[in-house]
Formats: C-alpha cells, structure tokens, sequence
C-alpha cells in the first residue's frame, strides 16, 4: 500500500504506553499484515508522544468514540477504535490493525488525512469529532 510522504500527513499525537502496546501489536502481525504493520509503524514513528493525562481530549487515541467522513463515498461514520480482540464491525468497534484504524489514530478533530483502504485505493478521511470514554 502506498502512503504519501511524511511531510504531507497532519501531525498526530499519541499516548505513550498506547504507542507502546502498538508497537508489539504491529511487530506481532508483520508477518500476516506486512503493508498495514509498516503504515502502523510509521504513524507511531511520526507522532507526538504525551502521558495520558497531558494529551488532548480532541486526538483520536484507543477505546475513542470517532466520527469521520469518508471523503470518497461522503459517508460519515461513527466507530469506536478499539484493541483487535474487541473488534466487532456489527457494534461499531473497529480494530486499530485496519487501515481505518491505522489512519484515524492520532487525528486531532478536524484533520484529515490521505490513507490506503483495503484495496489499496487512495481515500481522504476527516475527524469531526472524538469523544474519549468515560
């Protein structure tokens, strides 16, 4: 899968030990998942780390209820990104080990960014808004 350059990506920020645990579940799927673990990789490399307690409450991190829109279809969606052993599509949890987990992870509200779906096909997605769990 092809991800434009570094530079022509919004910045992103991450909690530390989120980034952490990430970082193992990526290295563990490179194997099954080669493309997606290497876009994951390089998301973790290029973001801002914060403790959880200093990062902001508009940033897409782990267990965050997000609505975006998919620029190509113009749907607007709302998931929850979650660890891959709480996936499930049916109740809106979607894995951070998919392409739209592995875009929207680090997005502060109103970014977008320019990322590979399944199938390899370019797609602009944009945050409207991050709700953090309780």
């Amino acid at each position: 899968m092809n991800v434009r350059s570094q530079s022509s990506r919004p910045p992103i920020h991450m909690i530390d030990t989120e980034a952490d645990t990430l970082i193992h579940l990526a290295q563990r799927a490179e194997d099954r998942m080669p493309d997606l673990a290497a876009m994951l990789l390089t998301e973790i490399e290029r973001a801002e780390l914060h403790e959880a307690s200093d990062i902001p409450r508009d940033v897409v991190t782990m267990n965050a209820t997000i609505d975006f829109v998919d620029e190509a279809s113009g749907a607007t969606r709302t998931v929850q990104l979650v660890y891959p052993a709480e996936a499930d599509i049916a109740a809106g949890r979607v894995s951070i080990m998919t392409p739209v987990g592995a875009g929207l992870i680090g997005l502060r509200q109103g970014q977008s960014i320019l990322w590979p779906d399944r199938d390899g096909k370019q797609r602009n997605l944009t945050v409207t808004k991050v709700e953090q769990p309780a």
